[in-house]
């Protein structure tokens, strides 16, 4: 993974973890154990899901990233899928408070979508070769 990707999946990682931390703290005050585990499992699914699909969007474009839009449009849409499948088991689970998971889902996915977004304006990647070579090796 390129440093500047790694940086970017790190920026949004961290911020949400510390939120997922907060989300914790309040759902223990206000649903005590059931709020707790629903907020560390939406804590988990976030950070699962959107870091892993940062990095199959890595690999998915490593050698070809005229790919980038398509790879990244399959990987939103199969995250948006797993997680609708997820949500529809998950409402037939009653060890965690089901409110609580899902508020704490959709904060931390604001949160890691924020932090992403922030991640990739300050990130200063080219859009042409700095040194002026194509990646065959021939000038352009």
């Amino acid at each position: 993974m390129p440093s500047h990707d790694a940086r970017i999946l790190r920026g949004a990682a961290i911020p949400t973890a510390v939120a997922g931390l907060i989300a914790m703290a309040i759902s223990f005050a206000v649903a005590q154990g059931k709020g707790l585990l629903g907020a560390l499992l939406a804590t988990v699914v976030v950070i699962g899901f959107f870091g892993f699909g940062q990095i199959a969007l890595d690999r998915l474009t490593r050698n070809n990233q005229q790919m980038l839009m398509p790879a990244a449009l399959l990987v939103y849409t199969t995250q948006i899928l797993a997680i609708g499948v997820l949500l529809a088991v998950a409402k037939h689970l009653s060890f965690f408070d089901h409110k609580v998971f899902g508020f704490s889902l959709l904060g931390l996915a604001i949160v890691w979508t924020g932090f992403q977004v922030r991640g990739w304006l300050k990130a200063k990647t080219f859009y042409v070769e700095p040194d002026g070579k194509s990646k065959s090796g021939r000038q352009p």
